[in-house]
């Protein structure tokens, strides 16, 4: 999965929203540990003082941890990334229904397209 951050809106939460996304989908597994600050910074193309910061603040918020020796890993708390991914899902259900709600659908008209689309992607 590579790093698409865009110039309209600070790095350092993207690189916070991005981390949680490869989290949360298995690109970083449960337990696994993360690339240097370097490597990581060298592949987002970002500054190292940068990702260090989004990292520091992943793992205030629980999602990493460090092991002096080892470096920085995914936790190992699977209740935590079950939290993150349901809110991720949430913010892009939101943000398509306020859309959807921008073209003037309404809601039976949403869930009518959704289920033609559910429909359509089983076959």
């Amino acid at each position: 999965m590579s790093w698409d951050l865009q110039s309209d809106r600070p790095i350092y939460t993207q690189i916070i929203e991005q981390m949680e996304l490869k989290i949360s989908s298995g690109v970083y597994p449960l337990g696994s540990k993360l690339p240097s600050v370097r490597d990581l910074a060298g592949e987002a193309s970002v500054n190292p003082n940068t990702m260090q910061r989004a990292l520091a603040k992943l793992e205030e918020n629980g999602l990493l941890y460090t092991n002096r020796t080892s470096g920085r890993f995914v936790t190992e708390d699977v209740m935590m990334i079950k939290q993150v991914k349901n809110r991720l899902a949430q913010e892009q259900v939101n943000e398509f229904l306020k859309k959807m709600g921008e073209l003037g659908f309404e809601q039976e008209d949403i869930l009518s397209i959704i289920t033609k689309l559910m429909e359509a992607k089983k076959k």
